[in-house]
């Protein structure tokens, strides 16, 4: 009896040391190690650092991945010019200078000229409909496809809805008022001012303040009321225009190196995506609640906010169409992602007819009752 006791006792504890001090085996505390190890990123964006909407979006996205990996993927956000100049965002991400970046697609459209489809394009999809574009119409796949030869992987990173026309030093009554105007308006909108007789002028947000106050630009158009008034615009131009033909749904974006991304663990990779998709629509949903409240702010402070004229919408819809062509022509990546977008933009845009469209002609009235 003590014999085979002993022996019990001796196998035991040879189990114990195979399995090292917590019980777990050899394979198993390594992975246990692997999932515990702390991964530290720097996110590099093109916005003035907690900026609201823009600049907070990434704050909040980098706070969830902590909570959601239990502090196991710590990522460090800087404003624009804390690492990199605002406009770098994309090649210092590429490079792996850092890991990740925020910012708009359309910013890079002189390294990718179809990176403009992933933010805005005139007359083209809003807010809800790029969603549902990229995520279930094959546009996230082509984004992808645009951003593989720089080491890039992009994920949406929110969207501001409709924006704002612009504001304006002068009324805006005919096409004709355009000419010899200078613009901050970058992307194919910047093309197609250019071409309507301005001139387009490509800034990061935080130089616009300064260049419409000395003259350096006539003009400028930014997001809409929440992050215009955030800048105090209307400190220095009182004329603001509407619709945001130029950018009806304008989408951010996550980028990631793509060697920084294939080093996570299959979990985090999945915390990453899930915030991001997070993330994109609290952005959205943000804007839409507080848009309306700095609408207000600003008539209380004299702007005066104007359509414009139908004939001058009709010029950019004809001039937008031209440009669109132009590159549809001139590169064949562009040709491949706008046969996607415009196709999905058709099909989408049959069923809003009868759906959101029509709703809001029939939702009247400042309240649901009398």
């Amino acid at each position: 009896m003590f014999t085979v006791k002993r022996l019990s006792i001796i196998l035991f504890a040879s189990l114990l040391l195979a399995c090292g001090d917590d019980g777990v085996s050899e394979s198993e505390s390594s992975i246990a190690v692997t999932k515990k190890a702390v991964v530290n990123w720097k996110l590099v964006t093109t916005w003035p650092k907690n900026f609201p909407g823009l600049g907070t979006a990434p704050e909040n996205f980098a706070k969830l991945v902590d909570r959601m990996s239990n502090g196991r993927l710590k990522i460090k956000v800087y404003g624009a010019g804390e690492v990199v100049p605002a406009l770098e965002t994309f090649s210092a991400v590429s490079s792996g200078t850092v890991q990740m970046g925020h910012g708009a697609a359309y910013y890079w459209k002189g390294k990718a000229p179809a990176a403009v489809f992933f933010t805005a394009v005139p007359f083209g999809l809003n807010a809800q409909e790029m969603n549902g574009w990229l995520h279930y119409g094959g546009g996230l796949e082509l984004w992808r496809e645009v951003y593989a030869p720089f080491n890039l992987l992009p994920f949406a990173g929110g969207s501001t809805g409709v924006q704002m026309a612009g504001w304006f030093n002068r009324e805006i009554n005919s096409l004709d008022d355009f000419k010899g105007l200078k613009m901050r308006i970058p992307g194919l909108g910047g093309e197609v001012f250019t071409r309507a007789g301005g001139t387009s002028v490509s800034m990061p947000g935080g130089e616009i303040f300064t260049s419409l106050q000395t003259g350096v630009i006539d003009a400028a158009e930014w997001v809409a009321p929440y992050n215009d008034l955030a800048f105090g615009f209307h400190n220095v131009v009182k004329y603001y225009y509407y619709p945001g033909w130029h950018e009806p749904g304008a989408m951010l974006e996550f980028i990631v190196n793509q060697q920084a991304y294939n080093a996570l663990p299959d979990d985090l990779q999945a915390i990453v995506e899930g915030a991001t998709r997070a993330i994109n629509q609290d952005m959205l949903d943000e804007y839409t609640a507080r848009n309306n409240a700095a609408l207000v702010d600003l008539r209380q402070k004299g702007v005066q906010i104007k359509p414009l004229p139908d004939d001058v919408v009709q010029a950019l819809r004809s001039i937008s169409a031209e440009v669109i062509q132009e590159n549809v022509e001139r590169d064949a990546m562009f040709s491949k992602v706008f046969d996607s977008f415009d196709s999905f933009r058709k099909n989408v845009v049959d069923y809003h007819k009868i759906s959101e469209e029509a709703y809001y002609k029939i939702r009247e009235g400042d309240s649901l009752i009398d």
